[in-house]
């Protein structure tokens, strides 16, 4: 087979997989074309690219998720490749092949390869004809009490949309329905299927890559087992204490699945582990986010594999062996202890798919970054990776790094007892609880925000005044709610702090303090590093950071809500409203009223209360504001 180099690829993304494909590019002296839509025009992967291309429009439909602007932005930027990355249409059979038809390479499995898995209905009776394990589908009118829990999922896409986990027999028709409309709203396809759900098991995947010449590989295996709304958060490669048996059967398994459909490129066969016993999840016919970390074990460059054999190479016989052990985190800018709520605004300190200045908008998915350890042994990549995730700066949207150090250091995670899919669902409230050192971080502040004031009017931070009647006094309020009320005294020998069980201050900058344990000799010295950005207070600390709101000594009136009203708890968009809602309608404490899209999450809205529904302004389509007036429950009185 004759080969066909490449000169000049567009990636058809945005963000951190954009990033890391032009940098396998640039590096392989490949030319690059990004595309962009307007929210993007000065993002990192359009400044990093050789040439960008406009896609006119906000809305990932109206801009990446067009197979025609981006095939026409390769052809007009003079491309003969597309790479896809992840997400938006690298999984799309259409589009792969409308990029055939224009002449240029595809940088991923041919079409018909695509629609073998496009569906997991298809792709399982595909599998179980090949010898692949696999958990049947259920007749979901044949689904009886014994049987429980199930789950729903979506046939078509990924990343969690339309799947419904059902514990109760009454609560299935109603997760078949609403799974069925989020799947037609996120993937055009509302076919839905039932299986087992089996809550203890892991989420266990192998990479696999093909050549057109007849060689499979299976790269090790990945665990994925913490994840939050069936998203992935921490993968390790490879799959820590699986028996060699059943190692050896998932690479098998995996690589029958992908000779079965003639497979070519990189891939991801995911299963499920349960008592002993592995079960084919789907393929994911694209490199997948956690990627990174095969890399690490096999020394290999998965991207610049992909170019190669859509160049026409040919693979070794053999993958390279596996090399210790690597763990990735995912950073998303998300409340975890506020139902996972995802946030926006602009990053302020952070480097990664994002840059400081960047907007984290309401468009596309959470994920501000992968941290990724490499250790010689699981332990020593963990502590690695919990080490940089706690040393690392991040300004800005609110973030779940705590979330993340904890998991890592959590014993559940660390000893394998408690590594399985229901992580989150057993340890969220601990692991989300208000950082013990949340006081020390305010007082740094405190004394920080004192001496950058002192400074500015050229007192000096050493500086004191022997009138004052009452010490000062500053406020803080952390985006947990908790706030901070720091009383401090400047004086001829330095900063005191006048509260029993306060720390001894060290010393003080505008931009630094260093706190000393009290009550000890000597005391145990941490260092606070402060920044100001965007009327809040960013304190880094030796246990992670915490972003403050200084508050007013002399607040004004406040607006007053009527109550009972829904407001968003986030930029998005309203996707649909309860059937049959209006205003005059009765409704019921707790009962789902609207649903909310934002960064590719739908989120619940539900009724404060029971009572009748007295207004009603959120309609599908409509795009609102965080703290956007959605509708208005009268509570019923007694």
């Amino acid at each position: 087979m004759t080969t066909t180099p490449l000169t000049r690829v567009l990636v058809a993304n945005r963000g951190e997989i954009a990033r890391r494909v032009l940098r396998t590019c640039h590096h392989l002296g490949l030319a690059t074309v990004a595309v962009y839509a307007d929210p993007d025009a000065t993002a990192a992967h359009v400044r990093e690219a050789d040439a960008a291309v406009r896609l006119p429009g906000d809305s990932p439909a109206d801009t990446y998720l067009r197979a025609d602007l981006v095939v026409a932005a390769a052809r007009a930027a003079g491309a003969d490749a597309v790479h896809p990355g992840y997400g938006f249409l690298s999984e799309n059979a259409g589009f792969a092949r409308a990029v055939q038809d224009a002449g240029l390479t595809w940088i991923g499995p041919d079409p018909e390869a695509i629609e073998a898995m496009a569906s997991k209905t298809r792709a399982k009776k595909l599998m179980a004809d090949a010898g692949v394990p696999l958990l049947g589908p259920l007749d979901p009118g044949a689904v009886t009490e014994d049987g429980l829990p199930v789950l729903v999922k979506a046939a078509a896409g990924g990343g969690g949309r339309g799947m419904r986990v059902v514990e109760a027999l009454d609560e299935l028709p109603a997760a078949l329905k609403t799974a069925a409309a989020e799947a037609l709203s996120a993937f055009g396809d509302g076919e839905v299927f039932v299986e087992p759900y089996l809550p203890s098991g892991r989420h266990v995947e192998v990479q696999i890559l093909g050549d057109r010449h007849g060689t499979v590989w299976a790269l090790g295996t990945r665990d994925c087992s913490l994840q939050r709304r069936h998203q992935k958060v921490i993968e390790e490669a490879p799959a820590p204490g699986l028996p060699d048996s059943l190692r050896e059967q998932l690479h098998q398994a995996a690589t029958a699945a992908a000779r079965a459909i003639g497979y070519t490129g990189a891939g991801t066969v995911e299963f499920l582990v349960a008592d002993g016993r592995a079960y084919f999840l789907e393929m994911n016919t694209r490199l997948q986010v956690e990627h990174p970390v095969t890399e690490a074990v096999h020394g290999v460059d998965l991207v610049a594999l992909q170019l190669a054999v859509a160049e026409g190479e040919a693979l070794p016989a053999e993958p390279p062996p596996p090399r210790g052990h690597a763990v990735e985190a995912r950073l998303y800018a998300e409340d975890p202890a506020a139902g996972w709520a995802p946030q926006t605004g602009t990053v302020l300190r952070l480097d990664s798919g994002y840059e400081a200045g960047d907007t984290v908008g309401v468009h596309y998915d959470a994920m501000l970054a992968k941290v990724i350890a490499w250790g010689p042994t699981r332990e020593a990549a963990i502590r690695r990776l919990a080490a940089a995730l706690t040393r690392a700066r991040l300004h800005g949207p609110a973030t779940n790094r705590e979330l993340l150090v904890r998991s890592l250091e959590h014993p559940g995670f660390r000893t394998l007892a408690g590594l399985d899919t229901a992580f989150y669902t057993r340890h969220l409230d601990t692991l989300t609880r208000p950082a013990g050192d949340g006081r020390h971080a305010a007082v740094a502040a405190a004394l920080a925000d004192a001496a950058h004031t002192a400074a500015r009017s050229r007192l000096g931070a050493g500086a004191w005044r022997n009138l004052r009647s009452e010490d000062p006094v500053r406020r803080y309020r952390a985006d947990d709610g908790t706030e901070y009320e720091i009383r401090y005294r400047p004086g001829r020998n330095g900063w005191t702090l006048p509260g029993e069980g306060d720390p001894r201050v060290v010393s003080v900058t505008p931009d630094a303090v260093v706190l000393a344990d009290s009550g000890e000799a000597g005391g145990v010295e941490r260092r606070y590093e402060v920044g100001r950005a965007g009327g809040r207070v960013h304190v880094d600390g030796p246990h992670g950071g915490l972003s403050l709101a200084p508050v007013s000594r002399h607040p004004g009136t406040t607006a007053r809500q009527a109550p009972g009203s829904l407001l968003a708890p986030m930029p998005g968009t309203v996707v649909r409203v309860a059937d049959g809602l209006a205003e005059g309608s009765a409704v019921t404490v707790g009962q789902p009223l609207v649903w909310l899209e934002a960064m590719k999450m739908e989120h619940r809205i539900l009724a404060p209360a029971s009572g009748t529904l007295t207004a009603l302004h959120a309609h599908p389509g409509r795009q609102v504001e965080v703290g956007a007036l959605l509708a208005v429950v009268q509570e019923e009185t007694a």
